[in-house]
């Protein structure tokens, strides 16, 4: 399932991409699974920059074929597959790196603290999880994008909104993660990381 169009106040999709490319510790993993893939450009930019890794893209069928033409047109067909699915209803995909980008934002906290536990026990002992969004500072003062996109969120999205990196580290450590960590990424994204 993937999120809907961002709006222009995010950062570009590669520029966050780019970002996580080079901010996530990618030389301690071989795999990752992109959870809502949509055409691939976060696994595309990350494998650009990390030769010895393999991705796999996650979403419902119908993004089967602008995953696949976006990846091969980047050289990288040998080094990523699709899996079509559901992410509450199908397995997820197995790989050391789980990652969750503009996904979480869409749901309730209870959906997102469903998919979160989902995630947790598809991942292998010492794995990650990746989520990335437009998140709210914990004091509800500085990021003004995220709380204007919040609001979008919550009139275009039943249930939906954004949150503070506070807000999802509490999440992830319910689902059994450990170690939870915020960090900027580009314009008004950051990321959460935390690992099992």
């Amino acid at each position: 399932m993937s999120s809907p169009p961002s709006p222009q106040a995010r950062s570009p999709p590669t520029r966050s991409a780019r970002a996580i490319a080079e901010k996530f510790p990618w030389a301690g993993y071989r795999t990752l699974a992109d959870i809502g893939c949509a055409e691939g450009a976060l696994p595309a930019q990350i494998l650009l920059a990390h030769p010895h890794l393999s991705a796999t893209g996650f979403d419902l069928p119908a993004a089967r074929t602008g995953f696949e033409q976006y990846t091969a047109r980047l050289g990288l067909a040998d080094r990523v597959t699709f899996t079509a699915g559901d992410f509450f209803h199908d397995d997820l995909p197995a790989a050391d790196v789980l990652v969750f980008g503009h996904v979480l934002h869409n749901w309730p906290p209870e959906d997102r603290l469903r998919l979160l536990r989902r995630a947790h026990r598809a991942l292998p002992e010492g794995g990650a999880v990746l989520i990335y969004e437009t998140l709210i500072d914990d004091e509800r003062r500085d990021n003004a994008i995220g709380l204007l996109l919040s609001l979008v969120m919550q009139l275009e999205v039943p249930g939906g909104s954004d949150y503070t990196g506070a807000e999802c580290h509490r999440w992830l450590t319910a689902a059994g993660f450990t170690d939870p960590r915020t960090e900027h990424l580009d314009g008004p994204e950051s990321m959460v990381v935390a690992v099992k």
